[in-house]
């Protein structure tokens, strides 16, 4: 058993969590996405025991350590928990912030799976330096091996690689997820960032005011998104009117049954062609792995991801039928 939240609510001035029910298998890399104010951080409190839900439970493996009238001390729901912030003690050594809490727990061999944590984040030499010395990606590692050293049930992540550069973000993308999977880590990492949930997860579960609006596959939100809201915060969206043709409605060389409805699709799903979709070309943006341009269809604004020389055409492919 991972983790699992029941009905739980959680309000202040408003409504920030409503009956918000996930289930985390055990191993399972997991993400809540969405955008701030949507709740994500709230519910990531709530399983850590910062904050009290208002009404629900949250299981942490098999143990109810949140419900009506019952709270389980955060120190003991064997959970590591990794902040934006980095959170590193700036008056210890390297090794003496990931070895502290295991010294605190009474471990007698602190030091030593302090310096195999570190090893496991290529840390390894770091031992002796102080914090103030370290750039950003490597404070944050020191967090990392700090949360891993204690051997946590479940491993907290609260977008914890927002305040690093690119390069790194992806490095330590890698690194975490990488980690989390040799050590049988139950993760649950509360992001905004799409392309951080998309790549490390295996399930992301995206929000909005509160409510689950969809949980899936990285590959289903981005390829089959539930809902309109969904389909636009997570990449971009395309959207096109059907047009009637022989009793059929094509976009492209995609066919739907006839109907008042919209199509959506991502910018990779657009091919230029001289037949299809007439489109004027009204602007293109080098972006290094492909172009960008920026098309409009008669009175819709789209946008094509592709290396392909513009034509007068499109056809589209991988669309769908948005929904509410």
């Amino acid at each position: 058993m991972g983790v699992e939240l029941k009905g739980v609510s959680k309000a202040w001035a408003k409504p920030i969590l409503r009956g918000l029910d996930l289930k985390i298998a055990k191993g399972e890399l997991f993400a809540l996405l969405g955008p701030s104010g949507c709740g994500k951080t709230t519910a990531l409190r709530i399983v850590a025991g910062l904050e009290a839900p208002d009404a629900g439970e949250v299981w942490v493996d098999g143990q109810r350590v949140a419900g009506p009238g019952h709270s389980v001390a955060t120190e003991a729901r064997g959970l590591g928990m990794v902040f934006q912030s980095y959170a590193v003690w700036p008056h210890m050594t390297v090794l003496e912030n990931v070895a502290w809490p295991l010294k605190l727990r009474g471990e007698p061999d602190a030091n030593g799976l302090a310096k195999a944590a570190l090893g496991r984040v290529r840390l390894g030499g770091f031992e002796d330096r102080w914090p103030g010395t370290l750039s950003g990606g490597q404070q944050q590692r020191v967090a990392i091996a700090r949360a891993l050293a204690t051997r946590p049930k479940v491993l907290l992540l609260d977008e914890p690689l927002s305040n690093l550069d690119a390069g790194l973000r992806e490095e330590l993308r890698d690194q975490v997820s990488v980690l989390a999977r040799e050590a049988g880590l139950t993760v649950l990492l509360v992001t905004h960032d799409q392309e951080e949930a998309l790549s490390m997860c295996d399930r992301v579960a995206v929000l909005a005011e509160g409510v689950v609006q969809q949980v899936a596959t990285p590959r289903e939100i981005y390829r089959r998104p539930a809902t309109r809201f969904v389909a636009g915060f997570v990449g971009i969206l395309n959207i096109l009117a059907t047009q009637a043709k022989g009793g059929r409605t094509v976009i492209g060389d995609v066919e739907w049954p006839d109907g008042s409805v919209e199509i959506g699709f991502r910018p990779e799903s657009v091919r230029f062609s001289t037949a299809g979709q007439a489109v004027k070309v009204e602007r293109v943006v080098y972006r290094g792995a492909f172009s960008r341009y920026h098309l409009r269809v008669g009175d819709r604004a789209i946008v094509a991801d592709t290396n392909e020389p513009p034509g007068p055409c499109i056809q589209v492919s991988d669309a769908w039928v948005l929904g509410g």
